[in-house]
């Protein structure tokens, strides 16, 4: 698990995005079959501005299920760790567009028009949830206006 510990670094309690390149997309890979232990999935969580009954809701799981996994240190199912990765570098790419992870995460929160009113964190319970913030992000960043 010690592949896990250097991506899930911040610096100074921002993401940093410097790590994700197609050079390790093989180690990604790994990772999520492995599985992330709770203990690094704290650091996205602490960096979050997500209560833990989102991310209870991204992983579709329970919030006494993500206690457990906390308490015990449990590692998250392949499914549940790609949702984490996912989510992960969507955060990273969220603050390289936006500057800051508060602008950004104050955009999650905020309807968008161009998701049809609806809150982009209400999308990321799903794989293709996520990829439709993260086209509207490539819209934002290149200027182009729904």
């Amino acid at each position: 698990m010690a592949t896990a510990l250097k991506l899930f670094e911040t610096k100074n309690g921002e993401f940093s995005y410097d790590w994700n390149d197609d050079k390790r997309s093989y180690l990604l890979i790994k990772l999520v079959r492995e599985g992330i232990p709770y203990s690094d999935f704290a650091k996205v969580l602490n960096a979050s501005s997500f209560s833990s009954q989102e991310w209870a809701n991204f992983l579709n799981i329970s919030v006494r299920t993500l206690e457990r996994h906390r308490e015990e240190n449990k590692i998250f199912r392949q499914e549940q760790s790609e949702r984490i990765l996912s989510i992960f570098q969507l955060l990273n790419y969220g603050k390289s567009v936006f500057g800051t992870n508060e602008d950004f995460f104050e955009w999650l929160g905020s309807e968008s028009i161009a998701l049809g009113g609806i809150k982009p964190k209400e999308l990321l319970d799903t794989s293709i949830g996520i990829h439709m913030v993260k086209d509207e992000l490539g819209r934002l960043e290149h200027g182009v206006l729904a």
